[in-house]
């Protein structure tokens, strides 16, 4: 597979926002991009639940889960909804869980880490929200690309290599 971001760099690079190297691949795809989806939660996954539901056809979902490492935003039946409804992947600053499971499906995750407990479902999150993370600002309908190099955003989409 060719890497994405390297390529990207080399032709946009005042384009591009870097984000820190904090996070693991962990999804089927070694490689995604799309139109940002953002939400903000903090050991809720009750808006993610809501969103997999949509059409995520050439979109990337961007979760704020503010770090937490205590409780998975993503487990294995929200990914395979997200997949089955065209989501091309989901960054998440916070934990994931059934990782060997979500390796298998069809989209792209990355994350700080896995940990085997689920959120609380209190219905808490905010959708579309501007987000900091790993050093960068993410907005909604910003672009994200994502690759084992690392994660970059523009605010428009790039043509690619």
């Amino acid at each position: 597979m060719k890497d994405l971001l390297p390529d990207l760099c080399d032709l946009y690079p005042e384009q591009l926002k870097i984000a820190e190297p904090i996070f693991t691949s962990y999804g089927k795809r070694s490689h995604f991009y799309g139109e940002v989806v953002t939400i903000s939660c903090f050991e809720d996954n009750s808006r993610v639940r809501e969103l997999v539901n949509e059409n995520g056809t050439g979109k990337v979902m961007v979760i704020d889960g503010g770090g937490s490492k205590r409780r998975a935003l993503l487990g294995d039946m929200l990914a395979q909804k997200a997949a089955n409804n065209g989501w091309e992947g989901f960054v998440i600053y916070g934990a994931i869980r059934d990782i060997a499971a979500q390796a298998t499906i069809e989209v792209g995750i990355h994350a700080l880490c896995a940990h085997p407990m689920p959120t609380e479902k209190r219905g808490l999150g905010d959708l579309g929200k501007s987000l900091h993370i790993a050093g960068i600002q993410i907005a909604q309908g910003d672009y994200i690309y994502c690759d084992l190099n690392g994660i970059a955003v523009a605010k428009k989409p790039l043509t690619l290599p």
